[in-house]
């Protein structure tokens, strides 16, 4: 086990600071320690915090009806630290948290834009979720906003987003998006370029905001967990693991170990199915079409057998309060036994032949690095991170069932361009495989899903799942009649897409679809 954060040291570091701390005499929302800080000192924890060596993990906002309470979740060592204040409705200001941590930058932003919470030395006051979609004078996660909005008969294009310019002879710009020429999601990324080097990379995201927090207000449980997979569909399970974690532990209540473990077999697979697909999609963009074809059959094969298992491709509504919706039957064992030793070989006759492609490594290698210090200055999780030296698993170093009776091989490269991104994923695909192989060994009998009890006014819980991105953390608060009052899922994408932004200086334009591949940030994970 790791090291934990020394609570009460990091709480006299504070008050030796001058920051007055108060600890809630109501349970935390587990597995995070909460603590309390007056507004006027909220900049100061930050600080602090940083000092100390903490990870700003995420942030969100809560309406109270009196006041607004912003939430800020620090992780350090496997640890959790939640830290909390509040602000008046008619003056809500506080300092910022991103001169201290830049991947404060975007979620200060988006609670900006949703509850109307100005962050007094916030380096950018642009607005990043609004999109005019409502009025500046409108923050639709208040209470008093309805659910629908109150939208115009035509929204009017963001064409007032000031993107950073560049000047000079021979500099150029080039706008993408948001509409693009592959099937794939909306998003605008705005280049300046001399001849074919990028200068600078300055990206416009949440287009594909669906009012998820909104939504989810008012939900019962099982209505959360259906909403919590639609987060982002590649996600499905991680996300709905992630809520329904967070409201089990809000309720007190255990799935069976056979649930868990059913959740951790779904979660790893759906680990394998995206790295075989990512795999695949960053060697095309770079034309070599012969890997897109093989590692997208291994992927179809892979989701077939899933949909077979569990009644559905990606798994998705597969995993429920209390438990999962689906059993696996014996015969399956010896079936996904099979598959994961055949795919272990397939992968590695591959892998060979990409690694030995010198065609295709030239154009991996070097290509968009992003340095440890950089992934570490922005929080980078997941296998943008390993690739980078941020060595950090949620399963392995803040270990939840079933994983804490289960060892998740580490994986770490250091070199963190394009090719250390794709050496990840191989060798997670291998971690996962043994990871399968053990859960089908060791899968309990008994019961797949516990009685849901119905939670008390006000109970919190979070939930913290290693998804195929990286770290997943969602809030979640019940009101008194056991419904959901807020929902905050944090998409591990928050972090890696500011990555992009810096690991593509000085390559060339036609390195971007590669670069931007080899992050594959969610462009539907709540309003990145």
């Amino acid at each position: 086990m790791t090291a934990r954060i020394p609570f009460a040291a990091f709480i006299d570091r504070l008050a030796e600071a001058g920051v007055a701390v108060e600890i809630p005499a109501t349970p935390p929302p587990a597995p995070a320690r909460v603590i309390v800080v007056a507004n006027d000192d909220w900049g100061r924890l930050g600080q602090e915090a940083n000092d100390w060596g903490c990870r700003w993990a995420a942030g969100w906002g809560e309406d109270l009806d009196d006041v607004l309470r912003i939430n800020a979740c620090f992780e350090q060592a496997g640890a959790y630290l939640l830290a909390r204040t509040t602000v008046t409705r008619l003056h809500p200001m506080l300092p910022s948290h991103t001169p201290y941590y830049p991947a404060a930058d975007r979620p200060e932003r988006h609670t900006q834009d949703m509850f109307g919470v100005a962050f007094s030395d916030h380096p950018d006051a642009r607005r990043w979720t609004r999109h005019r979609a409502w009025k500046s004078s409108e923050y639709p996660l208040r209470r008093d906003f309805p659910v629908a909005g109150r939208p115009p008969a035509q929204t009017q294009a963001d064409h007032q987003y000031r993107f950073l310019a560049a000047h000079g002879s021979g500099v150029y710009e080039i706008p993408v998006g948001p509409v693009h020429a592959g099937i794939i999601e909306p998003g605008h990324f705005r280049f300046q370029a001399v001849g074919e080097t990028v200068l600078n990379l300055e990206e416009r995201l949440g287009y594909t905001h669906k009012g998820t927090e909104k939504i989810a207000e008012g939900r019962d449980a099982a209505g959360l967990a259906r909403l919590a997979g639609r987060v982002s569909g590649d996600s499905t399970v991680a996300h709905a693991w992630a809520a329904c974690m967070a409201m089990e532990r809000a309720a007190g209540l255990t799935p069976p170990p056979r649930a868990v473990w059913l959740r951790a077999l779904m979660c790893e697979r759906e680990r394998v199915a995206n790295h075989l697909g990512d795999i695949g999609a960053i060697v095309n963009d770079v034309g070599f079409a012969f890997g897109f074809y093989q590692f997208g059959r291994l992927r179809e094969s892979w989701q077939r057998v899933s949909n077979t298992a569990f009644g559905h491709r990606f798994m998705m509504d597969r995993i429920v309060p209390g438990g999962v919706a689906t059993d696996l039957e014996t015969g399956f064992i010896a079936t996904m036994r099979a598959e994961a030793a055949a795919l272990r070989q397939q992968v590695g006759r591959l892998m060979a032949i990409l690694y030995d492609s010198p065609s295709l490594t030239n154009r991996l290698l070097g290509a968009g690095v992003l340095t440890p210090e950089q992934a570490s200055t922005l929080g980078c999780m997941g296998y943008v991170g390993r690739a980078s030296s941020l060595y950090f698993d949620v399963r392995r170093d803040a270990p939840y069932p079933p994983y804490d009776r289960l060892k998740a091989k580490g994986v770490l490269h250091h070199t963190g361009d394009v090719n250390a991104r794709v050496r990840v994923r191989h060798e997670e695909i291998l971690a996962a495989l043994d990871l399968i192989e053990a859960l089908l060994a060791g899968l309990p009998g008994g019961a797949i899903r516990g009685d849901w009890p119905t939670p008390a006014g006000g109970a919190e819980g979070i939930g913290i799942v290693e998804g195929w991105r990286g770290e997943i953390i969602s809030y979640v608060r019940f009101d008194d009649a056991g419904r959901i009052a807020r929902f905050f899922p944090r998409d591990p994408s928050w972090t890696t897409w500011p990555a992009l932004e810096v690991l593509i200086h000085d390559n060339i334009v036609p390195d971007f679809p590669v670069c931007n591949k080899s992050v594959n940030g969610s462009y539907s994970g709540e309003d990145l």
